[in-house]
């Protein structure tokens, strides 16, 4: 072990001046420790969102598989047998060579092929990525894209090298509108959809996905997600539109029927998109809400629970089903036979296509990225493979087959399966991507009326919770007060899959034609001649006291296990707006508090510092629908009362993780459909208790970097003049750059290069300080994945930094130099820091790497780990 120098003393390097700027940040108020009890929900309750699954058990049952197929349907899917379509399929099949069908097979993504790519091998499908443009453009165009489909499309059925005159279908993630393009439609997030219970206005909306969509030339969607979540701890619960699968059902059919067309009538027309249902199967019941984690339910529960928007989805239509990274009894869905062939095909009838997620094959035990005979033998027809492991993939098939491990014959199903679609689609029909009806149309990106149906989803998905003496609906004419770091924020009110792949790194003006929150309610408030104004902050001129305040606060964006948790306490350790919303009721303003959250959290302290409490969700692009509830006409009449209801039980404490309706001893906080209208009574008052039960849990490592930064942090790279926050995947300035690449799951590791021409550095950083002090207390280490590409010849210091000129790092280069070209852990007791004055009370950045050397640094899993300080790499133990 290596025993920490005082760097600072020794002169070896300065911290860069950039960093120290950035970190000076607020400090957290305290909170109030008064235990108080929870009062009990009232009985008379509003009905419930939907009539629910009486029969369905909803908890986790752990078992065998039992392989009961009479568990599962024959179900009605609206295709009948079509023998011309058949032998066109037959004669097609007929004309190709192995490698065209395998090619058929193979999904890359646009990061990683060219257009002479795509014209060699010929490729079945390709996708955009979370966070990948034309280009690597972030603001790429419509045109941008329009041209990128039409080029893909071109070299696809240009068969002078490959033979293959078979077009391309381009996959996206447009989850709640076509969001990856700068200018479209955000709707609310699948979970305040639920809230609002309205199946036309889900139709409605994926219509105009679809239509947007179509307008860049792309064919396919990777939606609907229809997971029933049983933990809301899961980082995509806000992907799951009801706790209850009699609701995913209902919307499934919806959602496919709005994306595709009606079946018989403009099914898969020029104005509608091959839709995906998703992701089979059981991933919202994963233990403890990990995702990809493990599903232990029975197969009766697995049916009643997680297949019913299978039922509702593939009944309307739907053309694919993409499988899930869960496992389900310790085997991976991606390479479970029995449920994506014998289930899902055979029993229940689907003769569409299933797709991979992404790098999912590589999971499935004994495979890697580029080699994975056992999903194509488990019934998976398309690979998704990002990243250049897609021409391995396509050679290791190409020879699987010719040795016999892959059956030709289930070649020939898959390619058989993805040709049908084709066909149904339309594509060996269609004209080219630049020429279709409405390509190119950009003025239905984000247009008025869109931008309608969204407002109108934003105030139905709306759950009042809380309504104290009728605070709400406020008059117009008020002197209204807006704070919380959410008002003015549209990348936070539209939370993850909004432009980037987390949703994070955004401005307000990457959402051209949206609207914030704080906008919203300004456009209604001057027009009736109120006053008001925005301060982040809560802060007011002495003179000029508002009559009241609305506090928008709530989660940061994330996507996908990048938002897993382990309890569902909001601002766990680091309660700054309970402290913002205490500091305005304390000077008697009342306070209207709007939740941005991805779940139900657990908000008692929250909940008591606000006279009206609304859960708001995330609810995209057109934040004026919260104002257009807020506020009554300037004669104080209801514009537009509550409807929403909750679609998900909100807890009554952080560990109340699994509350779902129907549970045996059934006592959340509040109950799944409870939601106010104007004029009723709330169910709470301002005694809930404020016990977190914080003394009862482990203490359990803290995740600073797992896959992707976690909130509240954000990455920055810098030199002595400069710094930057990372927002790509490739970042550089004159010393650093960072890119991310796939160590084992998408983008889950860093790749830092220092050029040595001067000090750079790379580090954690957050504009407020979180108290770390229960790690520094417990023995706790600083702990990094981390390897180097050559032996670095100047130190390497590792660091963290707190309020001020509050600072501490340690060299790493020895380390590092230990195994070259290797991963390993390296570790750093925590006094090692705390000892340098370092205060865990209020730590701004966590975590920095700065060198004035050449060297190339990989890092990963970036954690502290309580009570491994005895064991660190480099241990004080003087300190």
């Amino acid at each position: 072990m290596d025993k920490a120098t005082n760097v600072f003393a020794n002169k070896q390097i300065t911290l860069p001046l950039t960093l120290l700027a950035v970190v000076m940040g607020l400090s957290a108020c305290g909170e109030d420790e008064t235990k108080k009890s929870v009062p009990k929900v009232s009985d008379d309750k509003p009905a419930p969102v939907a009539e629910t699954s009486q029969t369905a058990s909803n908890k986790i049952v752990s078992g065998t598989v039992s392989g009961d197929i009479s568990i599962w349907p024959e179900l009605a899917i609206p295709f009948t047998k079509d023998a011309a379509l058949e032998k066109r399929i037959s004669d097609l099949m007929a004309t190709m060579t192995l490698e065209q069908k395998v090619a058929q097979m193979i999904q890359p993504e646009i990061r990683d092929i060219t257009v002479e790519d795509m014209r060699t091998y010929g490729f079945g499908s390709y996708l955009n990525g979370g966070g990948a443009y034309p280009n690597n453009d972030k603001h790429a165009t419509p045109a941008d894209w329009i041209k990128l489909a039409e080029d893909m499309y071109q070299a696809s059925i240009d068969d002078s090298i490959d033979g293959n005159a078979i077009p391309t279908m381009w996959g996206t993630d447009a989850v709640h509108g076509h969001n990856n393009v700068i200018g479209a439609t955000l709707f609310p997030h699948n979970i305040g959809l639920g809230a609002a219970n309205n199946p036309d206005l889900i139709r409605e909306i994926a219509a105009i996905t679809a239509k947007e969509v179509m307008v860049t030339g792309i064919d396919w969607v990777f939606a609907p997600t229809v997971a029933v979540v049983r933990d809301d701890r899961w980082g995509r619960t806000y992907e799951g539109y009801s706790e209850d699968p009699q609701i995913v059902k209902a919307y499934s059919h919806a959602i496919v029927e709005g994306l595709q067309g009606k079946v018989g009538d403009d099914f898969l027309s020029d104005q509608h998109v091959i839709s995906t249902v998703k992701h089979f199967l059981g991933d919202g019941g994963t233990e403890k809400g990990i995702d990809q984690g493990q599903n232990l339910d029975s197969e009766q529960v697995l049916f009643d629970i997680h297949a019913q928007g299978y039922v509702g989805g593939l009944t309307a239509g739907a053309q694919t089903v993409m499988a899930s990274f869960n496992s389900w009894q310790g085997k991976k869905i991606h390479g479970e036979k029995y449920l994506l062939n014998d289930v899902l095909k055979d029993k229940m009838g689907f003769d569409g296509f299933v797709v991979g997620d992404w790098n999912g094959h590589g999971q499935v035990d004994g495979c890697t990225n580029e080699s994975c005979a056992q999903a194509a033998n488990a019934g998976l027809d398309v690979y998704m493979v990002p990243t250049s492991a897609w021409k391995p993939l396509y050679e290791n098939t190409i020879a699987q087959v010719r040795n016999g491990e892959i059956p030709q014959a289930r070649i020939d199903d898959a390619v058989s399966r993805i040709l049908r679609v084709k066909i149904r689609a339309g594509l060996f029909e269609k004209p080219s991507p630049a020429n279709r009806e409405i390509s190119g149309k950009t003025e239905l990106i984000g247009a008025k009326a869109h931008r309608d149906v969204a407002r109108q989803a934003v105030r139905e998905s709306l759950v009042l919770l809380k309504n104290n003496n009728n605070v709400l609906p406020l008059s117009p004419k008020m002197n209204v007060l807006v704070a919380g770091d959410g008002a003015d924020n549209i990348g936070k009110q539209s939370g993850g899959w909004s432009i980037t792949w987390q949703g994070t790194d955004n401005l307000n003006e990457d959402f051209p034609g949206a609207t914030s929150i704080y906008a919203g309610i300004a456009k209604d408030v001057t027009a009736a001649g109120g006053q008001v104004t925005l301060n982040v902050d809560g802060q007011f001129e002495a003179n000029n006291k508002p009559d009241v305040a609305i506090v928008v606060f709530g989660e940061e964006p994330y996507a996908e296990g990048n938002g897993d948790i382990d309890n569902l306490e909001y601002q766990r350790g680091d309660k700054r707006d309970l402290a913002l919303l205490r500091s305005l009721k304390s000077q008697g303003i009342p306070v209207v508090s709007i939740f941005i959250s991805g779940r139900p959290m657990w908000v008692n302290p929250e909940l008591n510092a606000s006279d009206a409490f609304v859960a708001a969700w995330l609810p995209g692009t057109e934040g004026d629908g919260v104002s257009q509830v807020l506020f009554s006409d300037k004669d104080g009449k209801v514009n537009h009362d509550f409807t929403g209801k909750l679609s998900f039980s909100w807890p009554t404490r952080p560990q109340q993780t699994e509350v779902n309706v129907h549970d045996e001893n059934y006592q959340p906080l509040f109950a799944y459909g409870y939601g106010l209208k104007y004029g009723e009574k709330s169910d709470v008052s301002n005694a809930l208790s404020e016990d977190n039960f914080a003394a009862e849990e482990k203490l359990t490592s803290l995740a600073l970097f797992e896959r992707a930064v976690k909130a509240p942090w954000r990455l920055m790279i810098g030199t002595e003049s400069s710094s930057d926050t990372v927002s790509s995947s490739i970042q550089s300035n004159d010393v650093v750059t960072i890119r991310t690449f796939d160590k084992v799951v998408q983008e889950d590791a860093r790749l830092v290069s220092f050029n040595g021409t001067g000090l750079g550095f790379v580090g954690l950083i957050s504009n407020f300080p979180r108290d770390l002090r229960a790690y520094s207390n417990t023995d706790s280490a600083l702990s990094v994945l981390i390897k180097t590409t050559n032996k670095v010849e100047q130190p390497v210091m590792l660091g963290v930094a707190c309020d001020r000129d509050c600072r501490a790092d340690v060299d790493i280069a020895n380390a590092l130099n230990t195994a070259v070209g290797e991963w390993q852990t390296i570790s750093v007791d925590l006094k090692c820091f705390a000892n340098k004055d370092v205060n865990f009370g209020n730590i701004n950045t966590p975590f920095y790497l700065a060198t004035n050397g050449s060297a190339e640094i990989n890092f990963s899993d970036l954690l502290i780990v309580p009570n491994a300080a005895e064991t660190a790499t480099i241990t004080c133990p003087d300190a």
